[in-house]
């Protein structure tokens, strides 16, 4: 009796869990369960506009020239503190992101998530991870797919500014896009 009462159990939390219904809030107050697809093609590149090229058209060094071009060219995303909203005005960013990722099928992006150094180590690194989720789901939102986009959190771990005033924290609260070659 109290084995069929273990096994109903996890079944039931396994149902539940199954069952969680996930949105993803895109700044303009939509989720993204709003549309038939579950997908906000708000915003969305067309095909049409992106030019799309192989690997294979380009020779490594070729390759890591485009790849050091769009890490400068692609800055970061920030976020206000404790939050991991898509901010409005870092949709530009977040588009040109995804042009890339479409334009070239062998590119793939690591969103690194960071914090200020305000809150624990823990906190800190739960948060990074949160932010870079929120920038991956905006780029799937956008029509690339989820395997193309990696996500590490550094918490406080990597600062750009060591001050301690709002203007440094601001600057460390941020989403950074690291290009790399598919299988590398």
């Amino acid at each position: 009796m109290k084995i069929k009462f273990i096994f109903l159990t996890f079944f039931c939390i396994f149902l539940l869990i199954a069952c969680v219904e996930r949105r993803v809030y895109l700044p303009d107050g939509k989720d993204m369960k709003d549309t038939k697809e579950g997908v906000s093609m708000e915003g969305k590149i067309p095909a049409e506009e992106l030019k799309t090229l192989d690997k294979e058209d380009f020779t490594s060094s070729e390759f890591e020239r485009i790849i050091k071009k769009l890490s400068e060219e692609i800055g970061d995303i920030h976020f206000d503190y404790d939050k991991y909203d898509i901010r409005q005005n870092d949709i530009p960013t977040l588009k040109k992101v995804a042009s890339a990722l479409q334009k070239y099928p062998k590119l793939r992006v690591i969103v690194e998530g960071h914090c200020d150094d305000r809150g624990t180590n823990e906190y800190n690194f739960a948060l990074g991870q949160k932010r870079a989720n929120a920038a991956k789901q905006y780029l799937v939102s956008l029509g690339i797919p989820s395997t193309k986009i990696e996500i590490i959190s550094y918490g406080e771990e990597k600062p750009l500014c060591t001050e301690q005033n709002e203007t440094c924290w601001q600057r460390n609260r941020r989403a950074h896009f690291v290009f790399i070659e598919e299988g590398k």
